[in-house]
């Protein structure tokens, strides 16, 4: 296998995100019961991992690992005080641990962790971990030789932990794309690295005239590898009247890091009722951007009662439609949030919706007094 530059690196997937947290419990409490995943496994006093307790949650193909510490020794504990709760690692599968995490290294990756081979009654697990923008990373990992639940530390849940009997997805299917924030002047940069370093390449790109509103904007571009399996868009902040979303972010996460997460499913309109029936916050446009909504996207089988009702965004591009939402942060901070996402044949991200989600955004950013002006 090889992705679409033709570089030496085969990447087949994104494999899992570890969030790192305050209260890993809790926080697989909420993803449980707001998100409709299924915690599957942990770690932690009982399985004799002393410095930390660890969730696996699962829902389709996407899997969560929450990992909180157990002491003030743990040696990320101080990443909780400087971000709050956030992505620590995006992890990504490949075929070979150490041929990625050296030629990852050659061409100019910070390696965090050397190629390691956990094992257990349950087979070899390897991974191998490189630096990404701010202290985020990224673990490569193969598990093609291992059978258990996750990885070496990891058990099954106790049902009297976490119930999987009781347990009510939400139609969440796999992660569409993860949304990289990096400050002002350095987004060719990370363009440049994940090119360079992971045979990436560069699919769309918009500028401060596609994003931006009368207070704000940003600059966004996509890149893409694993012959289009992992897309990661990088943002920076652009020169506006206020302080936009990015800058807020880069504030309260104390620099760069993972902004939002998208994830893709067959039936939005069921899952986001779901999501609503759990109690999960999404933000909301005005109900003018739904009267001009037919004449812009054309017909379409979903019903525009429905989309209208619970909030939905739709564009159009050359090769079809997709339909999208977005939650409001997830935490205190106003950092971390969710898309969800269905794709009708498009590939695009949204441009026609730009202004009106953003809008949205600055509304909440109000509401907050985060919405500043620019010295």
């Amino acid at each position: 296998m090889s992705n679409e530059s033709g570089d030496v690196l085969p990447l087949r997937r994104i494999d899992h995100l570890r969030f790192f947290v305050g209260n890993a419990r809790q926080s697989a409490y909420f993803y449980r019961n707001c998100f409709g995943f299924d915690v599957v496994a942990y770690a932690g006093l009982e399985t004799k991992l002393r410095n930390e307790a660890g969730y696996v949650l699962r829902q389709g193909d996407i899997t969560f690992v929450i990992a909180s510490p157990l002491s003030a020794d743990h040696p990320e504990s101080q990443r909780l005080v400087q971000h709050g709760d956030g992505v620590m690692d995006v992890a990504i599968e490949v075929d070979d641990v150490r041929a990625a995490y050296e030629g990852a290294v050659a061409r100019g990756a910070v390696g965090v962790r050397e190629p390691t081979a956990l094992e257990d009654a349950n087979g070899v697990y390897e991974l191998a971990a490189i630096r990404a923008y701010g202290d985020t990373t990224h673990t490569f990992v193969n598990h093609d030789r291992y059978r258990g639940v996750f990885m070496p530390g990891y058990e099954p849940i106790d049902p009297a932990r976490y119930n999987p009997a009781t347990s009510h997805p939400v139609g969440l299917r796999d992660i569409d794309h993860i949304v990289g924030n990096v400050e002002e002047g350095k987004m060719d940069e990370w363009v440049g690295y994940y090119e360079r370093v992971l045979g990436f390449s560069q699919l769309v790109s918009f500028g401060d005239k596609d994003i931006s509103t009368e207070y704000t904007a940003l600059m966004s571009k996509v890149v893409q590898g694993g012959n289009g399996r992992i897309k990661f868009p990088l943002n920076e902040p652009a020169k506006s009247r206020r302080r936009g979303q990015i800058e807020e972010y880069l504030k309260f996460y104390g620099g760069p890091g993972v902004q939002h997460i998208a994830l893709a499913t067959d039936d939005i309109i069921a899952t986001v009722r779901a999501l609503r029936a759990n109690d999960c916050s999404f933000l909301r446009v005005p109900k003018a951007y739904y009267e001009m909504l037919p004449e812009r996207v054309g017909r379409i089988p979903e019903d525009m009662q429905a989309i209208a009702e619970l909030g939905i965004l739709v564009d159009r591009d050359d090769e079809g439609y997709m339909l999208q939402i977005f939650t409001k942060p997830v935490e205190d901070r106003p950092t971390l949030f969710f898309e969800i996402i269905q794709r009708k044949g498009s590939k695009s991200f949204g441009k026609g919706n730009f202004k009106a989600l953003f809008e949205a955004i600055e509304r909440e950013q109000m509401l907050r007094g985060t919405l500043e002006a620019n010295a």
